[in-house]
C-alpha cells in the first residue's frame, strides 16, 4: 500500500498555471508560484507572487490547472479588438469559408459545441444583436 502511494505521488505532474473559465466566456490565468486560494460565500480570492485578485463564484464556470499560460479572451470577440460587433461575425464567416486564419478560436466557439460552424455564427449574431 505504501509503495502504491509513493508511486502515485512520484508520478504527479506539476502545473504552472491555475485557470478560471468565467461564465462570460473569458479566461483568467494565474501563476501557481506562491498560490493561495481563499473562499467566502460569494468570492474566491487568488493570491500569488503577482498580487491578489478576486472572482465572484457565480462568475466561475470552470477551474483547472495547466502548463499553458493561454490567452485571455472574451467569448464572441473573434478578432480580439475589444468589441463584439459585425466585424467579428464577418471574421468568423471568413474563417469557416477558409479565407481568414486570424481569429481567436476559443472566442469564436459561441455555441459551446465542438468545432466551428454556422451554429457559432448564429450564436454570435444573437450576441451582437442583444448588445444593441
Amino acid at each position: 500500500m505504501l509503495i502504491a502511494l509513493v508511486a502515485i505521488f512520484a508520478s504527479a505532474e506539476t502545473y504552472n498555471y491555475l485557470k478560471f473559465t468565467k461564465t462570460n466566456g473569458t479566461t483568467a490565468t494565474y501563476s501557481v508560484e506562491g498560490l493561495k486560494l481563499t473562499y467566502d460565500n460569494i468570492n474566491v480570492t487568488i493570491t500569488n507572487v503577482d498580487g491578489t485578485a478576486t472572482i465572484a463564484l457565480t462568475d466561475v464556470q470552470d477551474m483547472y490547472f495547466s502548463n499553458e499560460p493561454g490567452i485571455s479572451f472574451t467569448l464572441g470577440d473573434v478578432n480580439n479588438d475589444g468589441i463584439i460587433d459585425v466585424t467579428d461575425v464577418t471574421a468568423l464567416i471568413a474563417y469557416i469559408l477558409g479565407a481568414n486564419n486570424e481569429i481567436i478560436l476559443e472566442a469564436a466557439n459561441c455555441d459551446g459545441q465542438d468545432g466551428l460552424d454556422v451554429s457559432d455564427v448564429t450564436a454570435l449574431i444573437s450576441m451582437v444583436l442583444s448588445k444593441q
